[in-house]
């Protein structure tokens, strides 16, 4: 503690302002390349063999969202849907389905 009290009391005084300045334009580059909020918000929903999707984008970009529906029984089909652009302010509907019942349901997104 007391080196470094002798270390900052023998700095130059221009020395010590030059490393502050340089601190906070480090983090002001680091806060500049934060990345923008993407995506939008599913809710999911499943009824018997049917299921659905309803997502909403809040963001300007637009989201390629696509609906991944996983069957229970072994024989029958996974499905992936088709790939569906939610532009800005956009609510889209994804439907999928299987034979039977259904294990799991989500959506995949894409810039």
């Amino acid at each position: 503690m007391l080196a470094a009290l002798t270390l900052l009391i023998a700095l130059p005084y221009g020395a010590a302002s030059h490393a502050v300045g340089e601190a906070k334009r480090t983090h002001a580059r680091v806060a500049a390349a934060e990345p923008r909020p993407f995506g939008a918000e599913c809710r999911t929903g499943v009824e018997g063999s049917q299921a659905v999707a309803y997502c909403h984008n809040p963001y300007p970009e637009t989201d390629r969202i696509r609906l991944h529906v996983e069957c229970d029984r072994w024989w029958d089909i996974d499905s992936d849907g088709v790939l569906v652009e939610a532009g800005p302010a956009m609510t889209v509907r994804l439907t999928g389905r299987c034979w039977k019942e259904i294990r799991s349901v989500w959506v995949s997104h894409q810039r």
